[in-house]
This record gives structure tokens, C-alpha cells and sequence, in this order.
């Protein structure tokens, strides 16, 4: 093969073609970028960060109510059987229970589960999952005493060997001034 020449055409040289696949790549990554970002929108940001900052202190006061009834949870969830089983402590012992499962990224693998007291142990709620729940979740369990709702709510890493305990941290953002 013989070496161009300053005399040969354009397309024998290198650079020409280097320069032009530089370009073709940023072409490329670009179109693929802005496919994804139109096919995959963000779903995190939320257009009324006012009516969101209200809830904020309606959840403090669900869970200060949570506080005051000294409520505690321990909950079990058994991938084999997808049952839910919790254990609930307090003062507090509604008939049925809301288990929300909640990803923080991906609200497609949220989950909610609706537990319900068993009559032959009174502290005792069982619910079934649909499927398996694994990884970082924010756990909310939400119950009625005396037509008030009360929450627990934390954050928790999901496995299938390990119970989790709700209530036993301090509430985030009820800090005595």
C-alpha cells in the first residue's frame, strides 16, 4: 500500500477520517442521550413543593402521635411463602394495618400491603406480598386509633433473612428546639 500524498485526494488521508468518526461519535452519543432522557423522564421533582412541605407536617404529627401511643413493630417478611407478618407493641391495636414498601428511585417496585389482625393473638398482623422485596425501601406502616392515623416510618435495607424493627429510631425533622 503506498503512503498518500499531499497531491492524493482528501479521503487517502487520516486525519480527514479521524476528525469526521470524532464527530459521527459525539452525533451519535448526543441522539442517544437525548432519546433516553425523552423516553426516561425524571419522575423525583415535584411541581408543588408546597402542598408536599404541608405534608411533611402532617406525617411529624402522624408519627409524634405514633410516639406518644409507644408504638413498636417488628416485621418479618418470608420470600418463600410472600407472607407479611408483623408484631405490634403499644398502645395501639386497630383492626387492620397499611404496610407501604416504598423505593426511593423506582415507583414501580413500590408495594402495599394490607395486614390484618389475627384474632388469636392480638398483637399479631398478617398480610401477603405479590412478589419478593429486596434492597433500600422507605417502610411506612400506617394504622387508626381514635379516627387519628398514626405512621411509623423508616428508612431500611430489605433482606430476606433479617425481621425489621419500626419505632425504635428518633423521628427525622421533630427535633426539640
Amino acid at each position: 500500500m503506498t503512503a498518500a500524498t499531499a497531491s492524493s485526494p482528501w479521503y487517502r488521508h487520516l486525519w480527514p477520517w479521524i476528525i469526521i468518526g470524532i464527530l459521527a461519535c459525539s452525533v451519535t452519543l448526543t441522539l442517544a442521550m437525548v432519546t433516553i432522557a425523552v423516553n426516561h423522564p425524571d419522575n423525583l421533582v415535584n411541581d408543588n413543593y408546597y402542598e408536599a412541605g404541608k405534608g411533611i407536617n402532617r406525617s411529624l404529627d402522624r408519627e409524634l402521635l405514633a410516639q406518644t401511643l409507644k408504638l413498636r413493630a417488628t416485621l418479618t417478611l418470608d420470600d418463600v411463602t410472600g407472607e407479611a407478618d408483623l408484631r405490634l407493641t403499644g398502645n395501639s391495636l386497630p383492626e387492620t394495618l397499611v404496610l407501604n414498601l416504598i423505593s426511593p428511585t423506582q415507583p414501580e417496585k413500590d408495594r402495599k400491603i394490607v395486614l390484618a389482625r389475627n384474632p388469636a393473638q392480638p398483637g399479631r398482623y398478617v398480610g401477603q406480598m405479590s412478589d419478593n422485596v429486596e434492597g433500600r425501601r422507605f417502610v411506612e406502616l400506617l394504622g387508626v386509633e381514635n379516627s387519628q392515623t398514626w405512621r411509623l416510618f423508616e428508612e431500611e435495607t430489605l433482606t430476606h433473612d433479617k425481621d425489621l424493627i419500626l419505632g425504635d429510631e428518633p423521628i427525622q425533622g421533630a427535633e426539640k428546639q
